[in-house]
């Protein structure tokens, strides 16, 4: 940007996968976009199970196909009561082919999908990147005030903020955050393995939490380890081979001899929640607006689901010769984005209840639950299609 004084119709802060297709989506949606945030070399080995929606966005915004060939397809969910206790439920099986499509989804190692993201970006002409860091926000009556880090200045009738947990943008709403610490932490890594996955993706439910193998090309799986934070350290702590050797143990040897590549990550565990989704032309996107966590690989998924939807409204707006930073938009967006995050964080927190509480009579009422769920042809395909896309997005 060379004029300080340009009025930009959106601005996006923060440059993750949520930020980054928020500010595509708006850009191809006719919105003139600025995105303040720094390219920095994406280090981070973790990996993401985008479903079919997620898909469906990536290729409208002509992305999906500079990274599909580096993802691998996920064809049938497993679930495994590995709790050990008295009442145990049965092994549950999802097949994307019993609801007609050829994979639920793709898990990608989130470094291709953001050069994927970042080269798209840098292919449209109304989207202005600032290699930058916001460090105010204002809200004024008419658009909102950027300075940042370097001293340059930007304004925009709607922001997304796009900027994690602990989001400026929020901040600058007055935006109020519940916020619930739990006592689990996530360790992720990737791993090889000697037999091949098939396309299958395994999630352990252990009386700590879930351990999950979702597939990565080749003989290769990402793993999300949730348990108590003194062992999740510990695990961390191990060597190479310790490490290898445990979470073999761990997965029952499903995949064969398993060894650890490198590159470890902790990830305290919590849930959290905005009490407004939008508000004073600030919309809240991806870990602004919701932390859950990683059971049923909602996180990015749903992030991907607001950038989608106020691109949306804010094109909708615009084509109409209206403010899309006006409150009546950012009303919409939060209706949009409200029953689908609040069911999600809902039916997430239930889930990973069910398994730390080991209080003897909900045991058989958990296994019940899953059995029906294996056994009944229509609601196994109904949860099928519900953990895909809700109801109201189809």
């Amino acid at each position: 940007m060379t004029d300080a004084s340009t009025l930009y119709d959106t601005a996006v802060i923060g440059g993750g996968p949520a930020g980054l297709a928020a500010a595509i989506a708006l850009a191809q949606a006719g919105a003139r976009t600025a995105l303040v945030a720094r390219r920095v070399p994406y280090a981070d080995n973790r990996t993401t199970a985008l479903l079919g929606a997620s898909v469906d966005l990536l290729e409208t915004l002509e992305v999906w196909s500079r990274c599909r060939d580096k993802a691998a397809a996920l064809e049938v969910m497993r679930l495994v009561d590995d709790t050990g206790r008295l009442f145990r439920s049965p092994e549950v099986r999802f097949s994307c082919h019993e609801i007609g499509l050829d994979a639920f989804g793709y898990n990608i190692a989130n470094r291709s999908l953001m050069l994927a993201l970042e080269e798209r970006a840098a292919e449209l002409p109304n989207l202005v990147r600032l290699d930058d860091e916001a460090e105010s926000v204002v809200i004024e009556a008419d658009d909102v005030a950027i300075r940042t880090a370097s001293g340059q200045f930007l304004t925009a009738r709607l922001v997304v903020g796009a900027d994690g947990r602990h989001s400026l943008c929020r901040e600058a709403a007055g935006i109020e955050v519940t916020r619930r610490e739990l006592t689990q932490t996530a360790l992720t890594f990737n791993v090889g393995h000697t037999r091949p996955h098939r396309n299958v993706s395994t999630e352990f439910h252990t009386p700590h939490g879930p351990c999950v193998f979702v597939p990565l090309p080749g003989d290769r799986s990402s793993v999300v380890w949730v348990s108590a934070p003194a062992e999740a350290e510990r695990l961390r702590s191990l060597d190479d081979a310790e490490l290898s050797a445990a979470i073999e143990k761990q997965s029952h040897s499903i995949l064969g001899r398993m060894s650890v590549e490198p590159g470890r990550n902790l990830f305290p565990l919590a849930i959290e929640r905005p009490k407004s989704f939008g508000r004073d032309r600030i919309a809240l996107v991806g870990e602004a607006a919701h932390v859950v966590p990683p059971i049923g690989a909602q996180g990015l998924n749903l992030g991907l689901r607001d950038a989608a939807d106020i691109a949306r409204l804010a094109g909708e707006a615009l084509a109409a010769g209206q403010d899309p930073g006006a409150p009546e938009v950012l009303k919409r967006y939060d209706r949009a984005r409200r029953p689908d995050i609040l069911s999600r964080t809902f039916a997430i927190d239930i889930a990973n209840r069910s398994l730390l509480n080991d209080f003897l009579p909900l045991q058989p009422v958990r296994a019940v639950g899953m059995h029906l769920l294996g056994a009944i042809g229509p609601l196994r395909r109904l949860a099928m299609r519900e953990g895909l896309t809700p109801t109201w997005r189809r």
